[in-house]
C-alpha cells in the first residue's frame, strides 16, 4: 500500500469514513479461555497463549514509547490537525469520532491537541483508547459528533460496504459538522465523494501521515 495518502475533508449536514478488513480478526475462538492452568507446563495451546497476554495498559505504554508512534503523532499534528483547525473543523470542545482507529494513535494525538472528547472505534477493540463497534451500525445517536476523522487509508479501500459506512457516519455527525478522511492516492477522489450524499468537499491535500518524506 502506498504510504502516501490524500487528505479529503468534507463539510455538510454530516460526514463519513470507513473501517478496513480487520473484521477477519474480530472473532476469537470460543475454545480458548483466559484462565491460567495451575500445572507447571501448559496443557493446551490456548493455555499457553493465555500466559502470554499483556495487560492493555502495558501494551499501550509500549506502543507510545516507540519511534513509529511518535512519528505518526507528530505527522498528524502538523499535517492533518493544523489544516482542520484553520478550516474551523476542529476545536478543543469538539466531540470527535475516530473510525478505523486501530491501536488509537489518532485518538492519543487528538488528546494531545487538547480535544477532550474523543471516541475511537474499530472492528477489534484496543483498550483503553479504542472500543469495538461495527461501522455499518454505529452505536451512537444522530448528530452525536462534531467531526468524524480517519487517518487509515485502508478504511476506504478495504471497506466491504463503503456506502453504508458513509451513510452511518453522516448520520452520526451533527448538521454543519465535518469529516477528515485519508484515502489511498490511487483512488479516484470523485468516487469517494460520490459515497457521501449529504456532504460537499472543502479541501483536499496530498500528505504523508506516517512521518516519512514524499
Amino acid at each position: 500500500m502506498d504510504r502516501r495518502v490524500q487528505r479529503l475533508v468534507s463539510v455538510a449536514a454530516a460526514a463519513a469514513a470507513t473501517i478496513s478488513l480487520l473484521y477477519l480478526f474480530s472473532h476469537a475462538s470460543t475454545s480458548c479461555t483466559t484462565t491460567l492452568s495451575l500445572a507447571p507446563l501448559p496443557r493446551t495451546s490456548c493455555d499457553a497463549a493465555a500466559r502470554r497476554v499483556v495487560p492493555p495498559d502495558r501494551r499501550l505504554a509500549k506502543l507510545r514509547s516507540s519511534a513509529r508512534w511518535h512519528r505518526r503523532s507528530e505527522s498528524l499534528s502538523s499535517s492533518a490537525f493544523a489544516p482542520l483547525r484553520r478550516l474551523r473543523l476542529l476545536a478543543g470542545s469538539f466531540r470527535v469520532l475516530c473510525l478505523a482507529a486501530a491501536a488509537g494513535n489518532a485518538v492519543d494525538a487528538l488528546h494531545d491537541e487538547g480535544v477532550g472528547d474523543v471516541t475511537g472505534v474499530d472492528l477489534v477493540d484496543f483498550p483503553p483508547l479504542v472500543r469495538r463497534a461495527d461501522p455499518h451500525h454505529l452505536p451512537f445517536s444522530d448528530g452525536a459528533f462534531d467531526l468524524v476523522f480517519s487517518d487509515e487509508p485502508a478504511g476506504i479501500s478495504g471497506a466491504l460496504f463503503p456506502s453504508r459506512i458513509a451513510a452511518e457516519a453522516e448520520r452520526a455527525v451533527r448538521v454543519g459538522g465535518g469529516i477528515a478522511l485519508a484515502v489511498d492516492r490511487h483512488l479516484d477522489p470523485a468516487a469517494v465523494v460520490a459515497l457521501f450524499k449529504r456532504s460537499r468537499i472543502v479541501d483536499m491535500r496530498d500528505l504523508n501521515l506516517d512521518g516519512s518524506q514524499n
